[in-house]
Order: C-alpha cells, then structure tokens, then sequence
C-alpha cells in the first residue's frame, strides 16, 4: 500500500529530476524531511531557517530554485508516513562524517533565526543521540 502512494506521488512529479533523485534517495529524503522538521520545530516557519534550507539545497545536494516548491511538495506527501526516528534510521549505516553533515545543516537551520529553541535543542540532542554521536563539547571557560 505504502509502495503504491510513493509511486503515485513520484509519478506525479516525475518531469522534475531534482524532486525524481529525492524521491530515488532514501538518504537524500530522510535528511530534506530532518532539515524541514527542524524549520517546523519551534512551531513556526522563520524566513531565515527557510533560507537557510534552501540554500542547503543548493549548496550540498544541487537543487536549484525552481526545483524546490516541487522537492517540498514531494516532502509533504512523503512525511506524513515518516516519523523522524525512521528518517534518522536511514542515516544509521552511514559513516560518522556524513551523519556530522547532518547534524550540522540542522544546527545551521536551528540557528538561522538567532535563536535556539527548546524544541530545537531537543531535535538536535535526539539526533546526536540516535545517529550514536559524541554531543559537541562545551568550550571550556577561559582562565582568569
């Protein structure tokens, strides 16, 4: 049944190669679907995490502009079948390094806005947690 949805839904996108290669990429999903869940996390959508993501798009997987109304779309149907622990799963074979990435673009989101929520924080401490990462060190206070 699932199968089926996400066949209907990629067909329905299928002209756009941006939203197919999402849509082909369990990886590349379960991390567009984190990022969006972190702009989501403190219950608004700031302008400045929802640059922050596009230009994330951009940068690291290629999107370009006019790709990423249709990859959101594409996120939208996807995401109601996904928890963010199942995305995080997806992200569990991978190397240190590339869970790093991650983690990393959902802090650059976090703190688009200059302002780190609980909600966030929560979202990020249960990534590093999930993904079997030591949580970032403190730097430790300078010596008087």
């Amino acid at each position: 049944m699932a199968i089926g949805i996400i066949e209907s839904i990629k067909n329905l996108f299928e002209g756009d190669p941006a939203v197919r290669r999402v849509a082909d990429d369990p990886v590349l999903t379960a991390e567009l679907l984190l990022l969006f869940r972190m702009i989501l996390a403190d219950g608004q959508v700031d302008k400045n995490e929802l640059a922050s993501f596009k230009r994330i798009c951009r940068e690291s997987f290629g999107m370009t502009e006019g790709s990423l109304n249709g990859v959101v779309k594409y996120l939208q149907e996807f995401g109601y079948e996904t928890t963010g622990t199942q995305a995080l799963r997806t992200f569990s074979e991978l190397d240190e390094e590339r869970k790093n990435v991650l983690v990393k673009h959902l802090l650059q989101i976090a703190k688009a806005d200059n302002e780190l929520h609980s909600q966030e924080v929560r979202l990020l401490r249960r990534t590093i947690e999930v993904l079997g990462l030591e949580p970032p060190k403190s730097k430790p206070a300078p010596e008087a």
